[in-house]
């Protein structure tokens, strides 16, 4: 059998200051058969400067650009149309993995006949890290009530899933993916190593719990189809959840 080959999603926007380390960390995997397809999404910063400096030394890194900010998802979409791999994962512009991380889950993935995975993740808040474990299988139920995957750990088959789109919504468009792959019963599967750094910033989503909560809204009443009072329950279950923490 042929080594599969991974294509690496990566949406940039105006992140000068940790793309390197991003592409770095993608370079110096033990896995090589992969591509990286960076997006830009219309940066007005020198990234793409960046970005070009280090493509001009490795062929296996792809950039696209957009010239009007789009978001995530159109930038991700963008990425996953063109890309050729067995396999797509995701890693934002922001955010960085181990070593290991392409190795460890296309082994995983190979020997169990998985369609769709994702691992435990550090979570580093300026230079402390916190590990996120990740659940040993998640199904649709369990994603309705809370997003448990990190999208810098998905990787899904597009052998045996074909290539699956995001949603076209600013937000939260990662979890309604996850909502799309697994609602006819394809489950999730979880590495419980941690493989990669999620760099929690100001400015990201999991930060301010309140647009969190009105962008769930939106994902199960618009995408979802779920009635009002469903839809209720498990945002008060997700609000519980959160506070929790």
């Amino acid at each position: 059998m042929e080594t599969p080959i991974i294509s690496i999603i990566t949406p940039n926007y105006n992140s000068e200051k940790f793309i390197s380390q991003s592409i770095d960390s993608v370079i110096y995997q033990t896995y090589t058969n992969w591509e990286m397809i960076i997006v830009d999404d219309a940066s007005t910063d020198s990234s793409v400067k960046i970005i070009k400096k280090f493509q001009a030394k490795e062929d296996r890194i792809k950039l696209i650009k957009i010239n009007k900010n789009s978001g995530p998802a159109v930038a991700r979409n963008k990425g996953i149309e063109i890309a050729k791999g067995n396999f797509i994962a995701f890693l934002d512009s922001d955010d960085f993995w181990l070593a290991f991380k392409l190795e460890e889950q296309v082994t995983f993935m190979l020997e169990n006949d998985i369609s769709f995975s994702f691992s435990s993740y550090f979570l580093m808040n300026n230079e402390t890290k916190k590990k996120v474990s990740a659940k040993e299988v998640i199904t649709y139920k369990d994603l309705l009530k809370n997003n448990f995957i990190g999208c810098l750990t998905a990787m899904y088959s597009v052998d045996l899933l074909g290539k699956q789109y995001f949603p076209l919504i600013r937000k939260r468009q990662d979890w309604a993916l996850w909502l799309k792959i697994t609602r006819d019963g394809t489950n999730a599967y979880g590495i419980s190593k941690s493989l990669a750094v999620y760099r929690k910033r100001k400015t990201s989503l999991s930060s301010n719990k309140i647009s969190l909560l009105r962008y769930n809204w939106y994902v199960y009443r618009n995408f979802e189809g779920i009635n009002l009072l469903k839809s209720i329950v498990l945002i008060v279950n997700l609000l519980v959840i959160k506070l929790l923490k």
